[in-house]
């Protein structure tokens, strides 16, 4: 075999074995996960006793979100928990957000509210919750998410049980179900992204709190001066400076919070571009500070994330070479005469259908009716794959060019057919 020919060879191999051997991996960690500690859990409405309940900020940092935030005020007022405060952040709005926010301190006593005369981006606006919040423990919404009664209380109860725990990410679920995008992410955010989490709870490191539903301790938040006012995504960026600074991130799925997610490709490009975007910043900042021996706890969630990354730069030029095969002739060691799957696609297509049946069979004490999303999933890896190839594509070269310093401020994202 010439050396093109085993170049080639090897990154046909590549495309294959990693999302095939990163889908055990997650299957086996979520089903650890699951058996550990997962079936010992009470019912979510009965969460643990704790010997105390401190007071608690709850920070919603809002921007536009005159459709959504009584009914997201409202639902973190209806909280469980019995000592809390409410801190509403209005970052600009060029719509009715403050005035509504106004008129709603008088209804709920319990809600402040902090206006900015501009808007300065999502983290600015926690950064100024922060330090304004009476409570040690912060948990933090978005504008437009609905927050289960008992969320607070089972991220809490995570903080106040071990001191080196620094933030709790809670169970995000989709709201918006009217579209073939809006079922498939509620299958991607049980199948994916939740068992996921869970792996990486069992394996050593979670690659990010979500930023729509996450409790921080504040004095860890002290610890790593608050969130980055110049990252894309400020929750990626304080979830790695936390765990390097050897703070604990843990799941929590018994909190759930309902969201709205984007239900038009372009919505949808836009936010996963972001995402990837923000996870190439991320590493690109604190590689060299990774590559020390303390922070080797780190080590297996960088080189995931970057075989990941290479893994979308190999499809990517598979693609290419297969287009341009319809159109020249290519030499024979880089033709490539069908992406048509064959074995080794029926190979993943099975296990990535096995790794959704597990994660919705654990996801049925969150969701009774979970599994008729089921159906759905067969179309996942031709519609996801493919767009996180192309994120993870374009959002590199953008994270090197993008100016260090410069601050990333809100946009309002796409919330789907409502």
């Amino acid at each position: 075999m010439t050396s093109d020919a085993s170049l080639m060879h090897s990154l046909l191999q590549y495309a294959f074995y990693y999302p095939w051997i990163m889908s055990l991996l997650w299957m086996s960690g979520g089903l650890i996960y699951y058996l550990r500690v997962e079936r010992r859990m009470g019912d979510r409405e009965s969460p643990p006793r704790l010997e105390a309940y401190p007071f608690v900020s709850l920070v919603v940092p809002c921007f536009n979100e005159g459709p959504n935030v009584r009914e997201t005020i409202a639902h973190l007022a209806a909280q469980r928990w019995p000592d809390f405060e409410i801190i509403a952040v209005n970052d600009g709005s060029d719509d009715d957000t403050g005035e509504i926010l106004d008129a709603m301190m008088p209804v709920y006593p319990r809600l402040r509210v902090m206006h900015m005369a501009s808007n300065h981006g999502k983290a600015m606006a926690l950064r100024a919750a922060a330090l304004a919040a009476h409570g040690e423990y912060l948990v933090c919404v978005d504008g437009d998410a609905l927050l289960d009664d008992y969320a607070t209380h089972w991220m809490v109860a995570r903080l106040s049980r071990n001191v080196r725990v620094g933030a709790v990410t809670g169970n995000p679920r989709i709201r918006n179900r009217s579209t073939l995008l809006g079922k498939l992410q509620v299958g991607e955010f049980s199948s994916i992204i939740g068992l996921i989490k869970r792996a990486q709870s069992v394996y050593g490191r979670i690659f990010t709190v979500s930023g729509v539903i996450a409790a921080f301790r504040k004095s860890a938040l002290h610890d790593v001066g608050y969130w980055n006012t110049d990252m894309v995504t400020e929750d990626i960026d304080v979830s790695w400076r936390l765990q390097m600074r050897h703070w604990e991130v843990q799941y929590e799925p018994n909190a759930l919070c309902w969201i709205l997610m984007p239900e038009t490709l372009r919505g949808l490009w836009k936010q996963r571009l972001r995402w990837a975007q923000g996870g190439s910043e991320v590493l690109l900042r604190y590689l060299p500070a990774l590559l020390r021996w303390r922070q080797r706890r780190m080590w297996p969630l960088a080189l995931e994330y970057l075989l990941s990354v290479a893994w979308s730069y190999i499809m990517g030029t598979i693609i290419v070479l297969w287009a341009l095969g319809k159109v020249t002739d290519i030499p024979a060691p880089f033709h490539v005469a069908s992406l048509i799957p064959q074995w080794h696609g029926i190979v993943l297509g099975v296990t990535c259908l096995t790794q959704f049946m597990l994660s919705l069979l654990v996801d049925r004490r969150y969701e009774a009716k979970i599994g008729r999303h089921y159906y759905w999933m067969i179309w996942y890896p031709l519609a996801y794959w493919l767009l996180n190839t192309a994120t993870s594509i374009v959002a590199l070269p953008r994270a090197f060019l993008r100016r260090h310093g410069s601050r990333a401020t809100w946009v309002s994202p796409d919330r789907g057919v409502q």
